[in-house]
C-alpha cells in the first residue's frame, strides 16, 4: 500500500468528524426549536405585528415623508418591510444566547466542554441551526409582504441577496447575545439587555423613515447606528436603487453603491463581535473545565 493512500484515510476520518460534529450540533439546535414552538411564533408575530401596524397606522404619513426625502413613487409597504426582517432578526438572535444561558445553568455546557467534540463544530452547529430558522423567517415576512401588494425590484435572486444580508446582520447581533448570556450566565438579564437595545436600535435609525426625515440628533445617531446599514443593504435590494444616505458612494454605481458599504460594515462587526463572543466562550470553558 502507497503512503498515499495511508494517509487518505485520516484525512478523511478528521473531515468527516468535523463535519458530523457539526450536524450533531445543527440538529441539536434545531430540535430545541421544533420542541418550542412558542418561542418561534413571538418572534414571526412581533414581525408582522409590527409590519402591519406601521403600514396600517403611518401609511399615508410614511409614503408622504419618504416621497418628501426623494422616493418617488415608492409605496410605505415595500418600504418599510426591511425594517421587519430587521427586527425579527435581532429578536431570533436574541434567543441564540438565550439559548446559551440554559446550557449553562443545566450544566449542559460544561458536558460539551469535556466531550471530544470540537470547539469550532459546536459554535458553528449551533449558529447554523439558528440562522436556518432566521432564514425561514425572512422568506416567511416577504411572502406576506408579496401578499400584501409589494414588490422586490430585484427578482429572485434579490430576494436570496436580502437572506444573506439578515444572515450577516445577525450575526454580530447573535455574537453580542452570547457574550452577554456567558458574562450574566442569567436569562432575564438577558433579556432585558436585549429588549433595551431593541427598539431604540430600530427607531434611531433609517428604519421606519429615511435619515433625512428624522431630527438632526437622530440622525447623527442612525450613521453609527448598525441597523441603519442592514435595513438600507436590504431595502436598496427591494426598490432597486441606492438608498444609502449616511455615507455618500458612487464608486460602484446603482444598488452596489448601497451593498458595498453597508455589508463592508455588517461584516467588519460580525468579525470584531464574533472574535469577543469566542473569546469569552473559551475563558468559560477553560473555567468550566478546571
Amino acid at each position: 500500500m502507497s503512503s498515499a493512500g495511508v494517509d487518505a484515510g485520516p484525512s478523511r476520518s478528521v473531515e468527516n468528524s468535523l463535519v458530523g460534529d457539526i450536524w450533531v450540533n445543527f440538529k441539536r439546535w434545531a430540535r430545541k426549536a421544533i420542541r418550542n414552538p412558542t418561542v418561534v411564533f413571538l418572534e414571526l408575530f412581533m414581525a408582522v405585528f409590527s409590519l402591519l401596524m406601521f403600514t396600517a397606522v403611518f401609511g399615508d404619513v410614511g409614503t408622504l415623508a419618504i416621497e418628501r426625502a426623494g422616493f418617488e413613487g415608492v409605496g410605505y409597504l415595500p418600504f418599510v418591510l426591511p425594517a421587519a426582517v430587521v427586527q425579527v432578526s435581532m429578536s431570533s438572535s436574541l434567543s441564540s444566547g438565550l439559548g446559551l444561558v440554559e446550557d449553562l445553568q443545566t450544566g449542559m455546557f460544561e458536558k460539551v466542554t469535556v466531550s471530544p467534540m470540537r470547539w469550532t463544530a459546536v459554535l458553528a452547529g449551533k449558529a447554523a441551526a439558528e440562522l436556518f430558522r432566521l432564514v425561514c423567517y425572512v422568506f416567511v415576512i416577504f411572502g406576506l409582504g408579496l401578499a400584501m401588494g409589494a414588490t422586490v425590484e430585484t427578482g429572485l435572486v434579490g430576494l436570496f441577496g436580502i437572506a444573506l444580508v439578515c444572515v450577516l446582520f445577525a450575526l454580530w447581533y447573535m455574537a453580542l447575545s452570547n457574550a452577554v448570556a456567558v458574562v450574566t450566565r442569567d436569562e432575564e438579564t438577558l433579556d432585558a439587555v436585549g429588549n433595551l437595545l431593541l427598539f431604540p436600535l430600530l427607531f434611531l435609525s433609517s428604519a421606519f423613515l429615511p435619515v433625512s426625515s428624522l431630527p438632526e440628533a437622530v440622525q447623527v445617531v442612525a450613521m453609527v447606528n448598525p441597523v441603519t446599514y442592514g435595513v438600507d443593504a436590504i431595502r436598496a435590494l427591494v426598490l432597486g436603487r441606492d438608498v444609502l444616505t449616511v455615507v455618500e458612494v458612487t464608486a460602484f454605481g446603482g444598488v452596489s453603491d448601497t451593498l458595498v458599504p453597508a455589508l463592508a460594515v455588517l461584516c467588519a462587526l460580525d468579525v470584531v463581535f464574533g472574535a469577543v463572543s469566542v473569546w469569552l466562550m473559551g475563558r468559560a470553558t477553560g473555567s468550566e473545565v478546571m
